[in-house]
């Protein structure tokens, strides 16, 4: 036991195996105290001997296994914490780049953890000077204030100018080197913070200045990670400042206009309401984030929004609000915002409309009694003495300029009539009946000029209209495309029913109509201004009576044409269930 107890105080580790002449249990309890393996009682055997020796070499490697593994076992914990540490420390940054700190405090942050997670001396974040192509320091930890002061790095021959130039990380770890004039460090890494949209546009940078230490490529990747993050944050500021700028600008147009604006997110709340909104609705601007349902009133600018949202597609209506005042109401999806109704007061137009219908109205009525009397006294010239060729032929000229007027004042006054609702009674009709008669009506005209029609009836949908009224358009439309077309041309017409709608086209393969002709084609007395079709008699009023009488039935009409081409007119109208205050844009209109 004096042996055991000497190598004890000398701290000398070696297996022990104690042999005695003595059984005594307490002698063996004490030596097992004291370290000793394992026990033999002379006398004993030689293979006894061995097999204690076995059976201590066996615990020795067992325990020099277990001190490995126990060993290896730390490290592995130690680096799991180091990783647990790291990707913490990321994780805060991530989340302070997503949150609404300032900029300047995510950066100071970031190089921190930077300094932190590297176990640099220093770090700092350089960005690139547009003006002056320097790197300016933007944020510092551990870098002298006097030092940091207008800390400029050059990109021409400098290592940051390098990583700048080539968008990739730089790690040096022997010697000095230099950052700028009399900045000198022994280790450092530089990693570059780049977006796809601006490229590499500044550095984050550590260095170990007062001891040397090597840094690990593992430390370039933690840098090079916060340099993203880094790089995230100031790509969102900068994102977020051209936002808020094209934000400010918008509100100040929407602010100054005079037309009503109102954006609805895709739930129908209201996102903006401006001043001239808020006037015309009679609602307050501070609506923002409401259901436009719980502030808006009115039932046709209602129905509009719940139409566009089950349609998503864009609608017009004519709104009448309180005051007096008309409105033409365009509502459209915005993809990514919802919608946006945009309001224009028609007010004055409307008026102004009336007042010249009602001008031309008795204008035209007052003409009608000396027209007649003009007419009678054309007829009697025949009758109180013979005319000669000539005076023939200047009277027939007379009597189709009579004609002519007498056409344009019943056009006229047929317009008056309709633009006032006069005869305009509505009732459940099948659209296709009318065609189908003003089809077969037009047949010996259409055969006279040789032309081909195409017209198959089918069964549609009830709606509501007035019968003379809709005959009237399809006559003028039929007119239209037997007028204006080429002998041995054709004309086609068809009827369908679509999303509500009954969509009527009447095309042909005339003449067509210019693209400087289309924006006014049925506008009041107004023609093309081709030869071709001076050539032909008109009075200039047939399209604008077809699209006052669609309008009156809630309905809208449009014309696609190309010169040479012939043309396409099509109107549509609500069927009878269908709200007659929504229709979707025309494609000239959208």
């Amino acid at each position: 036991l004096e042996v055991i107890r000497a190598l004890q105080e000398q701290n000398i580790q070696v297996p022990t195996i104690l042999m005695t002449a003595f059984g005594s249990e307490e002698l063996v309890v004490r030596a097992f105290r004291m370290g000793v393996r394992d026990y033999v009682i002379k006398p004993f055997e030689p293979g006894e001997m061995a097999q204690a020796v076995e059976r201590a070499l066996a615990e020795v490697r067992l325990r020099a296994e277990r001190d490995r593994l126990v060993a290896q076992l730390e490290e592995a914990n130690r680096r799991l914490q180091q990783q647990v540490q790291e990707l913490n420390v990321l994780y805060s940054i991530g989340r302070s780049v997503t949150s609404r700190l300032d900029l300047e405090t995510v950066l100071t942050r970031v190089v921190e953890a930077a300094v932190f997670l590297t176990r640099a001396g220093e770090g700092w974040l350089l960005l690139l000077d547009p003006e002056s192509d320097d790197l300016v320091l933007r944020a510092a930890k551990n870098v002298d204030k006097k030092r940091a002061q207008g800390m400029r790095v050059r990109i021409q021959d400098t290592l940051a100018g390098q990583v700048l130039q080539s968008g990739e990380p730089l790690l040096i770890s022997e010697g000095q080197t230099k950052v700028v004039t009399g900045y000198l460090v022994h280790s450092l890494i530089y990693a570059p913070l780049r977006t796809p949209e601006r490229g590499t546009f500044g550095l984050l940078g550590v260095a170990h200045r007062e001891k040397p230490r090597s840094f690990t490529t593992h430390e370039v990747r933690l840098l090079c990670a916060l340099a993203d993050y880094a790089a995230v944050a100031l790509e969102n500021a900068r994102l977020y400042e051209e936002t808020e700028t094209a934000r400010r600008k918008l509100e100040a147009v929407l602010r100054e206009t005079d037309e009503a604006v109102i954006i609805l997110d895709p739930q129908l709340r209201i996102l903006l309401c401006n001043p001239a909104a808020s006037a015309a609705l009679r609602i307050s601007t501070d609506v923002v984030g409401l259901p436009a349902a719980q502030v808006i009133s009115n039932r046709t600018l209602l129905d509009l929004f719940f139409n566009a949202a089950r349609r998503r597609q864009s609608l017009y209506a004519e709104v009448s609000l309180p005051g007096g005042r008309t409105y033409n109401a365009h509502l459209t999806p915005v993809e990514g915002v919802g919608y946006v109704l945009m309001m224009q007061d028609i007010t004055h137009l409307k008026e102004l409309d009336r007042v010249k219908s009602e001008f031309l109205a008795a204008v035209s009525h007052d003409l009608r009694t000396p027209l007649t009397t003009i007419r009678g006294y054309v007829d009697l010239l025949e009758r109180v003495g013979p005319l000669n060729d000539q005076q023939r032929e200047f009277v027939e000229k007379v009597r189709r300029s009579i004609a002519h007027i007498a056409a344009l004042i019943g056009d006229l006054l047929e317009l008056g009539r309709i633009e006032a609702d006069y005869d305009l009674e509505m009732e459940p009709l099948h659209l296709e009946a009318i065609i189908d008669a003003v089809v077969d009506s037009f047949r010996p005209l259409v055969e006279e000029k040789k032309l081909t029609l195409y017209w198959e009836p089918k069964p549609l949908p009830l709606i509501r209209g007035n019968p003379r009224r809709l005959r009237q358009v399809m006559e003028n439309l039929l007119s239209n495309a037997v007028k204006y077309n080429r002998e041995g041309g054709w004309i086609a017409v068809s009827a369908d029913q679509q999303d509500g709608y009954i969509i009527v086209r009447v095309a042909d393969s005339g003449i067509g109509i210019s693209s400087e002709d289309l924006p006014h084609i049925f506008e009041r007395f107004y023609r093309g201004q081709s030869q071709k079709v001076e050539e032909i008699e008109g009075t200039g009023l047939g399209l604008a009576i077809v699209k006052s009488v669609i309008e009156k039935h809630g309905g809208r009409i449009w014309v696609e044409s190309q010169p040479g081409k012939g043309s396409v007119f099509t109107f549509l109208l609500h069927m009878e269930n269908s709200p007659p205050a929504l229709r979707p844009l025309t494609p000239r209109e959208a």
